[in-house]
């Protein structure tokens, strides 16, 4: 039977890629340095079911219905499963360890789990430590210890927010803790809400700095003015009309 098991785990080795190239040696320094560090949420993050593992759940800056993670055989993303909890910007985090995704790593995974990506294992302020681990799932294309560590801090921030946040109106601490977006609130504060985006525009309009981003989900849009949100749309609702 583990005779079976091993080949089964090798055919579906074959089948996978991983999405991320740092190299052997930084992978082994990363996991060493990292493993058991302490950390912050920088932007609020929701807690859902992960794909078809239910021993673990996912850590993700994005609505369910944003996750682009993994795709099912027509090349349509998958949604994860609905939002089981709320984490906000600032949550004390421990980093438990990071699995990257060698073709041992990806053998042993569940086959319809974004396996060819790196996972992050996190302790979360205020979840049981008997409860199913939770993983946030680095995106593709990092290829060098650089890459992992920007989006890393992305993701999670060395720096305490406890004052960062203390220093947003209520109304924006509510809306960062909730993840929405109101309008003129900083792009500090947008960060901390909707995630780092993809792209930015940025133009000189009648002296004003007017920036346009996007997020990789390809739903999300906002218009900032001189630092400050003037227009959005694209999540749970959002809308350009909503105000502090």
């Amino acid at each position: 039977m583990r005779a079976l098991a091993l080949a089964g785990a090798l055919a579906l080795w074959g089948c996978a890629t991983a999405q991320v190239a740092v190299p052997p040696t930084d992978v082994a320094a990363l996991q060493r340095s990292l493993n058991g560090q302490a950390r912050f949420l920088r932007t609020s993050m929701h807690l859902t079911p992960f794909f078809g593992d239910d021993t673990r759940k996912l850590l993700t800056p994005l609505d369910p219905s944003l996750v682009r993670l993994l795709n099912d055989t027509s090349g349509k993303p998958i949604d994860p499963g609905p939002v089981e909890a709320t984490f906000p910007a600032g949550t004390q985090a421990r980093i438990v360890r990071v699995e990257f995704p060698t073709g041992w790593v990806m053998a042993e995974r569940v086959l319809y789990t974004p396996r060819t990506l790196v996972w992050v294992y996190v302790e979360l302020s205020g979840r049981s430590k008997n409860a199913a681990p939770a993983v946030l799932v680095l995106r593709p294309g990092l290829n060098s210890r650089a890459d992992f560590e920007a989006e890393l801090e992305r993701q999670l921030s060395r720096d305490d927010q406890a004052a960062r946040l203390e220093s947003f109106s209520d109304t924006v601490q509510e809306a960062v803790k909730t993840k929405r977006a109101v309008s003129d609130m900083s792009a500090e504060a947008l960060e901390m809400a909707w995630g780092f985006p993809e792209s930015k525009r940025i133009e000189l309009v009648e002296s004003a700095r007017r920036e346009t981003w996007s997020w990789g989900d390809g739903a999300r849009t906002a218009v900032l003015v001189d630092g400050r949100l003037r227009e959005f749309s694209g999540a749970s609702g959002a809308s350009s009309s909503s105000s502090p």
